[in-house]
Formats: C-alpha cells, sequence, structure tokens
C-alpha cells in the first residue's frame, strides 16, 4: 500500500533553486519519492510505501 504528501509550494525572493533541493532532499530522507509537480497549483506530490 502506498501513501501521499503534497506539499504547497512557495517561492521565494531568492535561493528558489537552493530551497527546492533542501525540500526534496529532506523528504527523500524520510523515505518519499517525488511523484508529480503541479506546476499550475505549485504543489509537489510525494510518495512512500506505507508499511514500511
Amino acid at each position: 500500500m502506498k501513501e501521499y504528501k503534497v506539499v504547497s509550494w512557495k517561492m521565494k525572493l531568492s535561493g528558489n533553486n537552493k530551497h527546492l533541493e533542501d525540500t526534496l532532499n529532506n523528504y527523500a530522507k524520510q523515505g518519499w519519492v517525488l511523484k508529480d509537480v503541479a506546476e499550475n497549483t505549485m504543489r509537489i506530490i510525494f510518495e512512500r510505501d506505507k508499511n514500511r
């Protein structure tokens, strides 16, 4: 079984790439895998196994 997490992305005035990398890496450390980026709604969708 899978579980999902939806994160709302907020743009900063500067350093957006570094901020995005840090966010992705922090979720990856928790076992989350990037599933999709919904550009129109500024949301990042992650997926992982629920029973890990």
